[in-house]
């Protein structure tokens, strides 16, 4: 079975068995990275030849067999499903979930989807379902909102995300589920997002656009090995839920003009592991949330026990790895690693404001690397976007015990932009074994405004005066009388 039940204590605490994940000659960042551009582009490009003409890659290779991993497996086509990308197929899901939903107490069953176009109306999961999506599978969402049922609005949000009430389901939902798995040899989930995105951007929905696949009270998840593209909205959306792992999965979407399509949303989710993915989006690729402004206080479920590691991403309008700014039930004890962002228009950022309450604290990243990013790493306190005017503006995010270790990179515009403000500092930030190459050569880019923390050793670029200087040794050179000094500069 490939249900996952470790906590993240495993993650931190025991050996990993890199045996079976990774060769042991990638001991080497710039080693691993290599690797996963290679493995990144010829997963794109082999997905851009199928879908331009629906090319057998490489020209005869047979299916690959679809392995029993329940003890029982259907097909969708059992249930009447046609996958000839016109018929809808939404009553042959339904079917099916429900004749899974009978062998829950004998381990669960297994669902294939064999090859061929799969239109669908949203429809949900359930317990102990294993769904496959076999190579050249495709499950795409009918892109009418009147087939997409309306739900409350999440309670961590309040009102709505884009507009007051109802909001749209996903595609693929489940909710107050255990032991779930969606995974295949690559299958495609097409949410079709382009109808969404337009009438999104002519003010033509009157409801929150709806994720491509979202879970919400649940545990125990395994999303591997599939693509999912062209969501409506957020991608992939674990929302209140305990035990994820995410790895393997490529997440695809225009990179301009696709409104909001973030490619994982971990959202008031505890003990949660997101490796080996390749993510390329029209806004964050990964985006730690907990809630939004009173709602998210009020209802109190913080994101804690994240690794995230071994990831390529792009995003050209916001960030690769973003925390906020929706963290009102708090965000800790994050580890994000061996992490690629090229051609991005941020790398990392933790986003927030007055009247988010919660903290972002206990983060540590390590091994970064950044290609033609614009700014590298980024903190912003006044990220004032509210649920509405219910908000108290005297609730005051903490922000502190965050650790920047080995970031490298070239053709970066500003590497550090840390906007801490009076209200809101940001406390115990440390950075050590960073050499970023530049292309802007105007003074001040590494910029700081009420920050406390450390520089450890060599730095490149010169770090800003509110840092304290420690040598590799660990001792005190230089003690920064100078924590709030203001050096921020966003006309470059």
């Amino acid at each position: 079975m490939m249900v996952e039940t470790s906590t993240l204590g495993r993650f931190h605490h025991q050996r990993l068995d890199f045996k079976r994940w990774v060769p042991a000659f990638l001991t080497s960042h710039k080693t691993l990275f290599t690797v996963l551009w290679i493995a990144a582009f010829a997963s794109v490009f082999l997905w851009q030849r199928n879908i331009g003409g629906g090319l057998l890659v490489f020209g005869g290779v047979p299916a690959r067999p679809i392995p029993k991993l329940r003890p029982v497996a259907f097909n969708l086509t059992d249930f009447g499903g046609v996958g000839d990308g016109v018929t809808l197929n939404t009553e042959a899901f339904e079917r099916a979930v429900s004749a899974i939903s009978k062998f829950g107490k004998k381990g669960g069953a297994q669902l294939n989807v064999p090859p061929g176009r799969w239109l669908t109306a949203p429809f949900n999961l359930t317990c102990h379902m294993t769904l496959f999506l076999a190579q050249d599978a495709v499950i795409l969402g009918i892109d009418e909102e009147k087939y997409w049922p309306l739900m409350p609005p999440l309670p961590s949000y309040g009102y709505g995300r884009e507009h007051p009430g109802p909001r749209y389901g996903s595609l693929i939902h489940g909710q107050n589920l255990k032991d779930i798995v969606i995974t295949g040899h690559n299958g495609t989930i097409n949410g079709q997002g382009q109808a969404w995105w337009k009438k999104f951007r002519q003010k033509r929905l009157n409801h929150t656009r709806g994720p491509l696949v979202q879970i919400m009270w649940s545990s125990d998840i395994v999303i591997t090995n599939i693509t999912l593209r062209d969501s409506p909205f957020w991608t992939l959306h674990p929302y209140d839920c305990k035990n994820i792992t995410i790895r393997g999965v490529t997440i695809l979407a225009p990179v301009v003009e696709a409104p909001n399509t973030d490619g994982i949303d971990p959202d008031s989710c505890e003990d949660m592991l997101i490796e080996d993915c390749y993510i390329s989006v029209g806004d964050d690729a990964i985006a730690i949330k907990s809630g939004w402004d009173q709602y998210g206080i009020a209802y109190g479920r913080p994101s804690k026990n994240i690794m995230i590691r071994n990831l390529v991403v792009r995003s050209m309008v916001s960030a690769g790895v973003s925390i906020g700014s929706e963290m009102s039930g708090g965000v800790s004890n994050v580890t994000v690693e061996n992490l690629l962002v090229w051609d991005s228009r941020r790398a990392v950022r933790i986003k927030t404001a007055a009247g988010r309450g919660g903290y972002v604290r206990q983060i540590s990243y390590r091994n970064l690397t950044f290609e033609n990013v614009r700014v590298g790493i980024v903190m912003k306190t006044d990220y004032n976007e509210h649920a509405d005017d219910g908000y108290d503006p005297t609730a005051l995010p903490i922000i502190r015990d965050i650790s920047f270790r080995t970031v490298h990179g070239q053709g970066v515009r500003v590497p550090v932009r840390i906007h801490g403000s009076e209200e809101i500092p940001v406390r115990n930030v440390s950075f050590q074994d960073m050499s970023v190459g530049l292309t802007y050569k105007k003074k001040h880019i590494f910029q700081c405004a009420f920050v406390e923390g450390r520089v450890i050793g060599s730095v490149f670029p010169a770090p800003c005066e509110n840092l304290d200087r420690y040598n590799e040794q660990g001792q005190l050179v230089k003690h920064s009388a100078s924590q709030n000094v203001t050096d921020i500069d966003y006309d470059f």
